[in-house]
């Protein structure tokens, strides 16, 4: 295994990124790539060759501390949150925090608008789902939580129309359907946004 893909490698990288949030994220991505280049030319292949080129650079804390203070104290007022080290950021118009939300919010709301306009909620839901898997913000499996989430909703109201034509529908099914139409696709908003922060 090369020292860069070296588990205990990741951890002290993402350590450096989140002990860095407050450099511009021009700084702490080149922060990165040295700590990264460092790392590779060392050529460590083991354990104990990886903890040691660790070491020999220095806590995350630290190291952290001293490209803040050669950044100077302007950065505390001007730092922006960096996309995460391990992946480039993500451009486009899908791919701002704005349209993210929006994203986030168009499966779930489309599944909604279902219930009182079959057509339009339709329509929604799938501009809001082409969206999701056109983003480059959300891995697969996040995308395919939103989406599960999303089609949730028509999915139980052809459930609950089955189970009311064929009279096996009570009241507490009727509640439980209820409930779930609306929290089913809240839940999977709140995961399409949460991921955003991760």
């Amino acid at each position: 295994m090369n020292a860069i893909d070296h588990p205990l490698v990741a951890a002290y990288l993402d350590s450096v990124a989140r002990e860095t949030a407050e450099l511009p994220a021009d700084r702490r991505a080149e922060l990165l790539a040295d700590l990264r280049e460092h790392i590779e030319v060392s050529d460590a292949r083991d354990d104990a060759g990886v903890r040691a080129v660790l070491a020999e650079l220095g806590e995350p804390r630290t190291v952290a501390a001293s490209a803040l203070a050669e950044e100077g104290p302007r950065t505390t007022a001007t730092a922006a949150p960096a996309p995460a080290p391990t992946a480039p950021a993500p451009t486009g118009p899908l791919a701002g925090r704005q349209a993210a939300r929006l994203i986030a919010a168009l499966p779930a709301l489309g599944g909604l608008t279902v219930l009182a306009e079959p057509v339009l909620g339709g329509l929604v839901l799938a501009i809001g789902l082409g969206l999701l898997w056109m983003s480059p913000l959300w891995t697969t499996r996040h995308k395919r939580i939103g989406t599960a989430t999303a089609v949730a909703v028509p999915a139980l109201l052809l459930l609950g129309g089955l189970m009311l034509a064929g009279g096996r529908i009570g009241l507490l099914e009727l509640l439980l359907i209820g409930v779930f139409l609306v929290a089913v696709p809240a839940a999977g908003a709140l995961v399409l946004l949460r991921a955003l922060r991760d």
